[in-house]
């Protein structure tokens, strides 16, 4: 079964945190798709990775751009796994039928909000019945991160 590790957002926000464990996914190999609540929201998280870093490069795009299959790391609102992506990232609560097709599933969630905190308890729930192999790590004060389950 699939790793899936659910992220603790209580220090940093999804933009703050996103782009740095894309890094280490594309560091190990792995194409990433980002499936996000909407198509509006992927062309702002696509933007947000153009700046996050002045002197850095993150390869993205999104289905707009063309080429999915191409991408690296893609953002979109559909999950049909059109990079062939080795790690999925569930951002705004997305949630995919196709997560034991992945190597490694990454659920960031706003943990300052209690409808987020909510509906993760239900998902975590949904993929501990799946029989997925599940990991709870939160933020600790200096941003890193802490496994507490």
């Amino acid at each position: 079964m699939t790793e899936i590790r659910f992220y603790h957002l209580t220090r940093r926000t999804l933009e703050q945190t996103l782009p740095a464990l894309l890094e280490k996914s594309l560091e190990r190999g792995w194409k990433a798709l980002v499936l996000t609540a909407s198509d509006e929201r992927a062309e702002m998280l696509c933007q947000h990775l153009w700046t996050y870093k002045p002197d850095g490069f993150l390869p993205h795009g999104t289905r707009k751009d063309g080429h999915a299959e191409m991408q690296p790391v893609l953002i979109s609102e559909t999950d049909d796994r059109a990079n062939a992506a080795h790690v999925l990232f569930l951002t705004d609560g997305a949630t995919s039928p196709l997560l034991g097709e992945y190597e490694l599933v990454c659920d960031l969630f706003d943990g300052n909000d209690p409808d987020a905190v909510a509906a993760a308890r239900g998902r975590w729930r949904h993929a501990k019945d799946g029989g997925h192999a599940l990991t709870y790590w939160q933020q600790n004060e200096k941003g890193g991160w802490e496994k507490k389950a």
